[in-house]
C-alpha cells in the first residue's frame, strides 16, 4: 500500500492562504490505513485549521470536508461535481496519485497536496510501515527470494552482500537487518543458492524513466487473442 504522512499545519496554511474556499478531501483506503488522510484525519485537520485562523485573526477562509473512497479513480470523484463549484480549491490528503487524479478529472480547480507521499510498504507493526517496493519498474523478485534488494539494501545494490555487513547486519544502519543476508537465507532455504552466483547488471534509469505503458481491457483482450 501507498504510505505517506500528513504536511505540517504550517505548510497547509501557507498552501491554502490564496484561496477562501476550502474544501479538505480525505482518501478512504491507503491514507486511511496509515492514518494520513482518512475520514478522522479530515476531521481532525479541519478542526485544527478553524483553530489555526480564530487564534491569529487572519484568513477569512471558510472550510468543507468530504471522504471519497479512493482519490486515485475518477469513478469515485464522480460525487464531488456538484460541491466543485462551491469551493475555490481542494485539499487533498490523498496521495500523490490521488492529486493529479483530481487536478485531471478537475482541471479549472486549483488541487493542493496535504501529504508527503513516503513510499510503497506494509504493516510491520500497528503504526509502523516498511518499505517494500519503490516501483522501480525492473522487478527481480524471483531472482531474490522475494526480498527486494532496492528498498531493503540501504545502499540498494544488486549484487552483495558489500564487504559491511556485521553479525547479519547493516553497517549503515545496526537496527537493519543486512538484506543480503536475507536473500542468502531464503535462497538457501529454497536451494536456489545458485541465484548468488550471478552477476546483476545496474539498472537501466533510461528505460524505467519512458512512460509507463497504459494497461486497458482492449490491450488485455488483445493479448489474449494472440496467445
Amino acid at each position: 500500500m501507498i504510505v505517506a504522512e500528513q504536511k505540517n499545519l504550517e505548510e497547509i496554511m501557507r498552501m491554502i492562504a490564496p484561496y477562501e474556499r476550502v474544501m479538505i478531501l480525505g482518501c478512504g483506503t491507503c491514507m486511511t490505513v496509515c492514518n494520513a488522510g482518512g475520514e478522522r484525519e479530515t476531521s481532525f485537520l479541519h478542526g485544527a485549521l478553524r483553530l489555526a485562523q480564530s487564534k491569529s485573526g487572519e484568513g477569512t477562509h471558510s472550510f468543507s470536508e468530504y471522504t471519497v473512497k479512493r482519490q486515485c479513480d475518477y469513478e469515485f470523484l464522480e460525487v464531488l461535481d456538484d460541491k466543485i463549484d462551491d469551493v475555490d480549491t481542494i485539499l487533498s490528503l490523498g496521495c500523490g496519485i490521488g492529486v493529479q487524479a483530481i487536478a485531471e478529472r478537475f482541471p479549472d480547480t486549483p488541487v493542493l497536496p496535504g501529504v508527503n507521499t513516503a513510499f510503497m510498504g506494509m504493516a510491520k507493526e500497528w503504526g509502523i510501515w516498511d518499505e517494500r517496493c519503490a516501483a522501480c519498474g525492473e522487478c527481480r523478485l524471483e531472482e531474490t527470494g522475494g526480498i527486494c534488494p532496492i528498498t531493503r539494501c540501504t545502499k540498494g545494490i544488486l549484487n552483495g552482500p558489500c564487504a559491511g555487513t556485521k553479525n547479519g547486519k547493516c553497517e549503515a544502519n545496526t537496527d537493519m537487518d543486512c538484506a543480503w543476508i536475507l536473500i542468502y537465507n531464503r535462497l538457501e532455504r529454497l536451494q536456489q543458492l545458485e541465484k548468488m552466483r550471478r552477476y546483476y547488471p545496474p539498472r537501466n534509469f533510461l528505460a524505467v524513466a519512458r512512460p509507463k505503458r497504459v494497461i486497458t481491457k482492449a490491450n488485455t483482450e488483445a493479448g489474449e487473442n494472440n496467445g
